[in-house]
């Protein structure tokens, strides 16, 4: 029998997951989601992409600054929800919250828990240069992340793949594995196996001080925190192109062999030293301006080998 959802979400992240909920012929009777935000030049409210896609479906969409309230408890409580499914939703779900459907609230959590509890682990598992992440479907409780996991699916980090990559990796991953607990709920089959203490970190919320790229480090920590970083928010270096120094993101860059000055332009083509190796610059972008290669960066801003980043 089709099971009665209260789906909590906001970002891109979480869309595959409301379209494979609604896939598998559950009914979905309320979406929750953070409340509209100014955005771009005009500074309009923008919807999240949670919110258009709930609206497209015609499920009733809630936007609350907090579920701490009475109110907003009591109103959660009155969906009569079988089960809630929270994927990166941005609130706090306080115990009330928690307690309201009949049966489970349930998590879809990117990483291999007990690794990366928090707000960024897709960044935080590139930024370490982890071989390996994946999502996980745990029954919420009120630690961070603590609860017990009932499924889990893996996916290899290549060498090269962004955090942007391994985003795009795992929603749809994570959309089928949700939709594969919710079945087992019907069927009665699900169970859930606590997590570890052993090997817990935490994926803190990146910071605009971590993002700027520190070239004294090696040059494959550099790599990794370049990659961590793209496409959102992005690591940046400062550099004197003329008109004083501004600030350069760093979208994409390769592990290199060479050495030289940390932050020393060694080649034309991109080689940059670090305090051990060196690392290639392949895709920059300046303030204002689309994302470039490294090549036609240099060539508009005449860079020759010798150029110090900052």
């Amino acid at each position: 029998m089709p099971l009665k959802i209260v789906f909590m979400g906001t970002p891109d992240f979480s869309v595959p997951v409301l379209d494979a909920v609604v896939g598998a012929g559950h009914e979905v009777i309320a979406a929750y989601t953070r409340a509209p935000k100014p955005a771009g030049r005009g500074m309009d409210l923008r919807r999240s992409p949670v919110h258009v896609r709930a609206d497209a479906l015609g499920i009733p969409v809630l936007t609350p600054k907090t579920l701490r309230t009475e109110e907003a408890q009591a109103t959660f409580a009155a969906h009569g929800a079988d089960v809630a499914v929270v994927v990166a939703y941005g609130l706090i779900l306080p115990k009330p919250v928690l307690d309201a459907p009949r049966l489970h609230c349930l998590n879809l959590h990117a990483s291999l828990l007990p690794r990366w509890r928090g707000a960024a682990p897709i960044n935080r598992a590139v930024m370490a240069g982890d071989a390996e992440s994946g999502v996980m479907v745990m029954k919420m409780e009120e630690g961070l992340d603590t609860g017990p996991v009932a499924l889990t699916a893996r996916v290899v980090i290549g060498p090269n793949m962004t955090a942007g990559e391994l985003h795009d990796a795992l929603s749809p991953t994570g959309a089928a594995l949700m939709a594969e607990a919710l079945g087992k709920i019907e069927d009665g089959s699900i169970s859930f196996v606590s997590q570890g203490e052993d090997g817990v970190t935490y994926a803190a919320k990146i910071t605009n001080e971590e993002t700027r790229v520190d070239w004294h480090l090696t040059g494959t920590v550099v790599h990794d925190h370049v990659r961590g970083l793209s496409p959102f928010p992005g690591a940046w270096f400062m550099a004197d192109l003329g008109k004083g120094e501004e600030r350069v993101k760093l979208l994409r860059a390769e592990r290199a062999e060479g050495s030289g000055l940390p932050g020393s332009l060694l080649s034309v083509e991109g080689m940059v030293a670090c305090g051990e190796g060196a690392v290639r610059l392949l895709t920059v972008q300046r303030a204002g301006s689309k994302a470039m290669s490294f090549a036609d960066f240099a060539r508009g801003a005449r860079l020759g080998t010798g150029f110090q980043f900052g």
